[in-house]
């Protein structure tokens, strides 16, 4: 009698006492949306439906998601790059971002960046501001050109964004393949000289008064030195700070914050190794580098990140997302204050080459594969 009362008592706590029962997470897949596009580089959100897409080797498309329908929008400066004319391996010459104006609505602004061409000179880094007017662009206005204009066509940055600040950041590579080929000043560490920087301006272009000083003779504008080819950079909106990624050689692939006046380090410093091994950079005097929030231990070539916001992954919340291009990476990041905790690789089965990482202005994540035929795809909660 003793024994059933005993079990009585314990199945009635049991009733009344409800154990909680761990949420069950979401889990993700991919759904492509769109296909057949150039090599896309990044992607503007006008609308929840509505983009801007650019194409590295092709044109800048207004896409509509939901019709799955795409149309070249007419007007893009005649100085593009024309893909025919890359001539090597690692030529990087094509468009890059296109990014929309904090107030767009009102004033239809986008901004774009690419490899402005001047025949029998070279190529350079160009940052332009335009209106969308229906199906065109008119109203074109350079914002920067990273002269000077040269025939070394591999790294030429292209990253932008508006800041919480509503000022303009931009990113520009410093162009080499070898470090040999390097001047006595190392580029990214020369202040008269635009490449392997970051700029800060207002949207028209014009100089905010309240950038650093790096001293006589910089570049007017300039705003972080040390940078060997950043192609991403990104709002944190959490904590209203800037987040870019950075291209190594023999690894060195870095993920930074951005400082005002920062130099970060190249070609002085790396946590990978130099392609020139016989190459030994000069001393920079009274300079304190920056290092890494993050770098990788492999080369994953680091592109556009993401910080999402949204409410199907209520699991990512303000996690970062950096898709790359070696073995076709897509990486997530928890992250607290500054500090990364923890890093997960995703689609681990299904590797893809990937740009370009973008939230909806609903919440919903999309990458951009760097194919040929290359794709939007949507990254969802498994359907069941």
């Amino acid at each position: 009698m003793r024994i059933v009362i005993l079990l009585s008592f314990i199945i009635c706590v049991g009733c009344i006492r409800k154990e909680p029962i761990a949420a069950v997470l979401p889990l993700p897949e991919k759904e492509i949306i769109i296909s057949g596009l150039n090599k896309p580089w990044s992607i503007a959100f006008l609308s929840e439906e509505k983009v801007l897409v650019t194409e590295k080797n092709g044109e800048l498309l207004l896409v509509d998601l939901s019709k799955k329908t795409k149309e070249v929008v007419k007007g893009f400066p005649k100085d593009l790059t024309d893909s025919i004319g890359i001539v090597h391996f690692g030529d990087n010459s094509g468009m890059y971002e296109v990014i929309t104006h904090p107030e767009f609505k009102k004033n239809q602004l986008i901004y774009l960046s690419y490899a402005s061409k001047k025949i029998g000179v070279g190529r350079a880094t160009k940052f332009v501001r335009a209106k969308l007017q229906a199906d065109s662009l008119i109203n074109l206005k350079e914002i920067f050109t990273a002269d000077p204009f040269t025939e070394d066509n591999y790294h030429y940055g292209g990253g932008m964004v508006f800041g919480s600040d509503k000022k303009l950041y931009l990113t520009t590579g410093e162009r080499l393949f070898w470090e040999r080929d390097e001047p006595p000043v190392p580029i990214a560490q020369d202040i008269k000289d635009k490449r392997g920087k970051i700029f800060r301006f207002n949207d028209d272009g014009s100089i905010p008064k309240d950038n650093p000083d790096f001293g006589e003779g910089a570049i007017p504008g300039l705003y972080a030195i040390g940078l060997r080819n950043s192609q991403g950079i990104a709002l944190q909106s959490e904590t209203n700070t800037l987040w870019f990624t950075e291209h190594g050689t023999i690894q060195g692939d870095e993920i930074n914050i951005l400082e005002a006046g920062a130099n970060y380090g190249w070609p002085n410093s790396t946590t990978g190794k130099l392609r020139s091994k016989d190459y030994k950079p000069p001393k920079v005097d009274e300079a304190t580098l920056s290092p890494p929030t993050w770098f990788w231990l492999h080369t994953v070539a680091p592109t556009g990140l993401c910080f999402y916001t949204g409410n199907e992954f209520p699991q990512w919340k303000n996690n970062l997302f950096v898709p790359g291009l070696s073995r076709g990476s897509l990486w997530r990041f928890h992250i607290e204050g500054k500090t990364i905790k923890s890093a997960e690789e995703l689609f681990i089965d299904e590797r893809v080459r990937s740009r370009k990482v973008r939230q909806s202005p609903d919440g919903k994540l999309y990458l951009l594969t760097d194919e040929e035929d290359g794709k939007i795809i949507r990254i969802k909660p498994i359907s069941k």
